[in-house]
């Protein structure tokens, strides 16, 4: 994987345009070269030389065997390592009956063990279904019985969440847990460890085969709920080319980089120091799991897992693991720049500071080229429906236009839409629509929000967006009623409908409010009922029985007359806005 090292910005960049960058390196025989298929009936640009599936890329990573894959903690894969529990596992799944098709949850927080599920399922042909591990027990159980999961795969405190709801999930036929110390009675349960043993002696398992599956790009791989304007998520079911559509789009970005600075590809060299992401998202998001675990492991590069995030042990793994890469979102950039002890570490090793997931202010951009003079920015656009990235923007071009997202990879088309349904020219604001082999087919079992979201190949985003003359696209809003807190999308309706449960609450409406780190988080204003009572800590506090915690709002102001409203009845939230100014 290629990445653009931070050097001072040429006199004469950029040597070529953006459009001319893209063609040179997207040419006849050159790594990133495009080809046209049509994939249900929708003629569309691949990457040539893509992964053609997710097993694949397992199989490919056994080139890297000697070489650490993931770290965590005092625990350490190798890439053989890695290989031998993923084979194994997925030996076990097909024993239990999973099949082509089938639905395999996985819910836990990053571990080592999360890979090996993922890519232990979906190497058979099995549907993976990443539940968000930060989700209360009704949540999962929702997602568990929506995606119809024959297996389940947890960590004990995710155990701990759902053992109360399995027996609402009844396609759910078999529940692995790791890293629980006593046995567990449920008559579903097993231990991981009795598979694939603790994660330290990975390596010294059987050397087995992955079992031979026939698969196709376009097959099924993968359903990642998205929160919806219904208050319930839905499903984006993606295929194996959805997903390793990643791998070639992480490393063009660099390559851009270098090409608009006049500077060489450099030749591929197996012997060249090992890259090393310090991996802050999880990989129950499509950022952590398709823009980061995939490319990551088909480039050979070490990825670094953290129990919690702190910037203290941060900077100490930074300086142990001599790590390349980090980020996330741009919380932990900021919280990467400003802590009071970064200068007590040795950081020297960082060459990007990414994110995506959120806005991030022009100024953060300034900062990260200032305290990590070795260190480029990068940044990028995308969605769960378009299996994580579809703009990149990093080096001098993100220097230059910090206010964009970037513009869209080669195989990716994007347009804005107007009002009346007509394209837009450049610099004018609409709906950005997005078109490319990482478009995901649809929502799972849900035709009509498909139907609305997913129109002749393009998805509609959501977002307000302008795409300038050169092709760099700029969010200016969100259409959806939706807030972004640390990189974590809140549907504003799923709060109110869990405030409107509350028998005291008559009106609620759910705003974003402005913080420096995470962007914004969940605000409410709430008119009670006549003659009834709450306080701001109780309605806190149901909403935090009813939700994951960060969609609970961080407070609560109470209004005594109903909620100004416009004529068609719609909250005018930009006035509530003003409330927690």
């Amino acid at each position: 994987m290629s990445q653009a090292r931070a050097t001072a910005p040429s006199s004469h960049w950029p040597v070529c345009s953006i459009a001319e960058a893209h063609a040179r390196l997207t040419a006849p025989g050159m790594p990133f070269e495009m080809e046209t298929m049509t994939i249900r009936g929708i003629e569309t640009r691949v990457w040539k030389n893509a992964p053609p599936d997710l097993r694949s890329e397992v199989m490919a990573c056994r080139a890297f065997a000697g070489r650490e894959f993931i770290v965590y903690e005092n625990e350490r894969v190798t890439f053989d390592g890695f290989h031998r529990a993923v084979a194994h596992f997925a030996a076990q799944l097909i024993k239990d009956g999973v099949r082509k098709g089938d639905r395999v949850a996985l819910i836990m927080r990053n571990l080592p063990e999360w890979p090996v599920a993922f890519y232990a399922a979906v190497s058979i042909g099995a549907i993976v279904t990443p539940l968000n591990a930060w989700w209360t027990g009704p949540e999962l159980e929702y997602g568990l019985s929506d995606s119809g999961s024959k297996v389940c795969i947890v960590d004990a405190e995710r155990w701990e969440r759902i053992v109360e709801h399995v027996h609402n999930c009844p396609e759910l036929k078999t529940v692995y847990v790791s890293r629980r110390t006593e046995e567990e009675a449920h008559p579903i349960v097993r231990r991981l460890e009795s598979v694939i043993g603790d994660v330290n002696s990975w390596g010294a398992l059987e050397d087995l085969s992955l079992p031979d599956i026939a698969l196709s790009p376009d097959d099924e791989a993968t359903i990642f709920y998205t929160s919806g304007t219904t208050g319930k998520p839905k499903g984006a079911l993606a295929t194996h080319r959805n997903i390793t559509s990643n791998v070639i789009a992480s490393a063009f970005s660099g390559a851009r980089s270098l090409i608009r600075r006049g500077e060489a590809i450099p030749a591929p060299d197996p012997n060249a120091p090992q890259k090393v992401m310090l991996l802050s998202v999880p990989f129950f998001h499509a950022t952590g799991c398709f823009a980061v675990l995939s490319p990551m492991l088909v480039a050979g590069a070490k990825i670094v897992l953290m129990h919690k995030w702190d910037p203290v042990k941060a900077f100490q793994v930074i300086e142990r693991e001599r790590v390349n890469l980090a980020g996330g979102v741009p919380t932990i950039a900021w919280q990467l720049i400003e802590h009071p002890e970064r200068g007590n570490y040795d950081l020297s090793s960082l060459e990007s500071v990414s994110y995506g997931g959120a806005p991030s202010a022009p100024e953060l951009v300034r900062k990260i080229r200032e305290t990590f003079p070795n260190s480029f920015p990068g940044n990028g656009w995308g969605m769960t429906e378009t299996s994580a990235t579809f703009t990149h923007h990093a080096a001098e071009d993100y220097l230059n236009r910090p206010d964009s997202c970037g513009p869209a990879v080669p195989v990716c088309d994007m347009k804005i839409v107007g009002a009346e349904g007509q394209t837009l020219g450049p610099d004018e604001v609409g709906e950005l629509y997005g078109k490319g082999p990482n478009v995901v087919i649809g929502y799972w079992n849900k035709p009509e929000a498909t139907s609305q979201t997913f129109i002749d190949g393009w998805v509609r985003t959501g977002d307000l967006a302008r795409i300038d003359e050169e092709g760099f696209c700029f969010i200016i809003d969100r259409a959806k009623d939706m807030l972004i807190r640390g990189g974590e999308n809140i549907y504003c309706i799923e709060v109110e409908n869990a405030l409107y449960e509350h028998p005291a609450v008559m009106d609620a409406a759910v705003v974003g409010v402005p913080h420096k780190t995470l962007g914004e988080e969940p605000g409410a204003v709430v008119t009670l009922k006549v003659g009834a009572e709450a306080s701001e800590a109780e309605l806190r506090g149901f909403v935090a029985d009813r939700l994951a915690a960060f969609k609970v709002p961080i407070k609560v102001v109470f209004m005594t007359e109903t909620l100004p409203r416009n004529a068609n009845g719609k909250i005018l939230k930009n006035e509530l806005k003003k409330l927690f100014a």
